[in-house]
C-alpha cells in the first residue's frame, strides 16, 4: 500500500497562493508617450478605463481601435 502526504488545509492553499501577488501589481510611474499625439491620446484614454464600469470598457476600445486604425492610415507628417 502506498502512504500519501494528506492534503493542506484550504486555508493553507490560500495563503500560499496570495504570498507575493502584491509584487505582480504596480502602477505605470507615467503614462506611454509614444510621440505620435493621435496615439498618445488615445493610451491616455484607454488607461482613464480603470475608472469607468465595465460595459463602457468595449464601445472605449472600438473607439480607440478605430482612432489608431486612423493614425496608421494618415500621412506622415499629417494630422491623425
Amino acid at each position: 500500500m502506498t502512504d500519501y502526504s494528506p492534503l493542506p488545509a484550504p486555508e493553507d492553499l490560500y495563503e500560499s497562493h496570495r504570498d507575493g501577488v502584491e509584487d505582480l501589481v504596480h502602477e505605470p510611474a507615467e503614462p506611454t508617450r509614444t510621440g505620435v499625439p493621435a496615439v498618445d491620446d488615445v493610451l491616455a484614454d484607454v488607461d482613464r478605463l480603470d475608472d469607468t464600469p465595465l460595459e463602457d470598457h468595449l464601445p472605449a476600445f472600438e473607439k480607440a481601435h478605430e482612432a489608431l486604425r486612423s493614425a496608421l492610415d494618415a500621412d506622415p507628417g499629417e494630422p491623425a
